[in-house]
């Protein structure tokens, strides 16, 4: 808690509330929820996400005994196998994502979580937190609009992604999630830090959104 009693974890929800409705309100994304888009514009997204989820679970390893980081890492959370399996349902069963060309904007992303992996676990924990409780949260009405507009088979393959099959009660995980922040071994500076390195997780993502709007003009 801040010096006003406030838990760290609504510091970080609070503060990234602007940046959070920037990625709701891009064009792409309300286009892509309202089902205005075509399953290439999924396709071309999913991809992109590929990359971001490489960069966040290829340091998984090495954080996983991080004192700050550590905590954080979740195998139940892991998502890079169901990108594969998607992209592969979606783009071929031949299809080899690591040969897949992500937008610069994306390659920043995936740059910039790289580079706190190893050298400032605490801003990791900035983008992990950006990425995995917006899955479990948001991405389930993605997943929804994927299925009855796309017809993918309901938690079926091109949505594996928004299903976290070893999480069977999402609302209790993002507690215990909330109770991680909370109790995460950094000082009142350290928190600050992370909470403005979660607003440049979220720049990060609209940096993509803006990109594929460019790839995939409103279709209204």
């Amino acid at each position: 808690m801040d010096a006003t009693g406030t838990p760290f974890s609504t510091q970080i929800r609070l503060a990234s509330h602007e940046r959070h409705t920037t990625v709701q309100m891009s064009s792409f994304m309300d286009d892509l929820l309202g089902g205005r888009l075509s399953v290439e514009a999924y396709t071309r997204y999913t991809e992109e996400l590929w990359f971001v989820y490489r960069a966040l679970e290829d340091a998984a390893g090495t954080l996983k005994d991080d004192p700050v980081a550590g905590p954080f890492i979740r195998p139940e959370l892991m998502r890079t196998a169901e990108l594969a399996r998607d992209l592969g349902h979606l783009r071929g069963a031949d299809v080899r994502p690591e040969e897949l060309v992500p937008l610069a904007s994306t390659a920043a992303y995936a740059a910039r979580i790289e580079e706190c992996a190893r050298t400032w676990p605490a801003g990791y924990v900035a983008h992990h937190y950006t990425r995995y409780l917006g899955d479990l949260s948001g991405g389930q009405v993605l997943r929804d609009v994927a299925e009855k507009t796309w017809g993918f088979d309901r938690k079926g393959d091109g949505v594996r992604f928004y299903v976290f099959e070893q999480i069977a009660n999402p609302a209790a995980f993002k507690r215990g999630y909330r109770e991680l922040l909370d109790a995460v071994d950094a000082d009142d500076l350290e928190k600050q830090r992370m909470i403005e390195e979660c607003r440049v997780a979220f720049d990060h993502n609209v940096a993509i959104l803006r990109d594929l709007e460019r790839e995939f003009p409103l279709s209204a």
